[in-house]
């Protein structure tokens, strides 16, 4: 039978996660998926490794180590399938969890892309930080989750169990149209990593699609296996990725006040870091801004007019003046 359904697991000196989460993604996986594993340039023994214990499983060895995007830019062009499942090698998945994935792209043509509940590997009742029950965006084009608001993690007791449509799925297992994917680009490798899904889930919204929560799939993560997320690098890629998602994906109208205005406030961020010790990180957002006033000219062009944009997900609330100033922690009260 010929798999309609292709799960790619990006690997670099990963071997330690492979060890532990393979098993079970061949095991539920298998036998309705092609199980593949694109490995990064890799400078331990991941490679070997697989091709000794998991001789079953594809390998895509690449020439270097493109990070999150161009590695699986690079990686689906060689990849043919009806359907992709972008996975984290540090994620558990569990029995039965491709197919309410699937059935939900199968029953609506209008929906692009989804992601299952995403919880904490290590503290197995709450929801975890990369993607949770579904990601959103506020007005000014923060980030936050269903179970997520900032650092501030929710425990799962069924509050979040409906289908519903989000603003963006997590890239740590992410569940796409192949065509549509190929259609819009794929992820922006200049992105490198960081923020490239949020980006991808905005163009694709800008077309009309929709993208949607699964909730009677379940999986595990571990988080932050690649880049921890105390690393100055983090903050770097967090702070220039927000900035460049939003002036590649805001309508005209709006764009620059909402881009000020996060200028203003990447800057009490930065003071916010210094004050608590922490002035690499205060230096990687001044690097942040400096690559990405330096990239404009270049990002530009990868603009496109939006066509019948679906908004659906984007809040009309400010998650900085709940989070701080109303002390907002939770989902479901930050809407009401």
């Amino acid at each position: 039978m010929d798999k309609k359904i292709a799960v790619v697991i990006l690997n670099w000196n990963g071997k330690s996660f492979l060890e532990k989460f393979l098993p079970s993604v061949i095991s539920y996986s298998s036998a309705i998926a092609k199980i593949i594993v694109a490995d990064n340039h890799s400078t331990d023994d991941s490679v070997s490794y697989l091709q000794t214990n998991f001789p079953t499983v594809k390998i895509i060895s690449l020439d270097k180590n493109y990070g999150f995007a161009g590695g699986y830019n690079k990686a689906l062009k060689q990849v043919e399938a009806e359907y992709y499942v972008l996975l984290n090698s540090d994620v558990e998945v569990t029995n039965n969890w491709l197919v309410p994935l699937l059935e939900l792209l199968e029953n609506d043509n209008s929906v692009v892309a989804c992601q299952p509940k995403i919880k904490d590997y290590n503290n197995k009742n709450y929801f975890e930080y990369a993607g949770a029950a579904g990601g959103f965006i506020d007005k000014l084009g923060y980030p936050l989750c269903r179970g997520r608001l900032f650092d501030k993690i929710e425990k799962d007791t069924g509050q979040y169990d409906d289908f519903t449509e989000i603003f963006w799925a997590s890239g740590a297992s992410l569940f796409i149209r192949a065509k549509a994917y190929h259609e819009i680009g794929g992820l922006d490798e200049f992105f490198f990593a960081h923020m490239e899904e949020i980006d991808l889930c905005w163009r694709l919204k800008n077309t009309g699609y929709k993208i949607m929560f699964c909730p009677i799939s379940t999986v595990y993560h571990v988080g932050g296996g690649t880049l921890n997320k105390t690393k100055p690098q983090k903050t770097f890629l967090n702070f220039r990725n927000s900035l460049l998602t939003l002036h590649k994906n805001l309508p005209q109208k709006n764009r620059f006040k909402v881009i000020f205005l996060r200028l203003l406030l990447d800057g009490l961020a930065g003071i916010k870091f210094l004050l608590s010790g922490k002035p690499n990180h205060t230096w990687a957002i001044i690097r942040a801004h400096f690559s990405f006033y330096n990239s404009l000219q270049q990002n530009k062009k990868k603009r496109n007019e939006v066509q019948h944009p679906n908004l659906t997900g984007m809040l009309n609330k400010s998650i900085v003046v709940a989070y701080y100033f109303k002390n907002c922690y939770n989902f479901n009260t930050f809407i009401k």
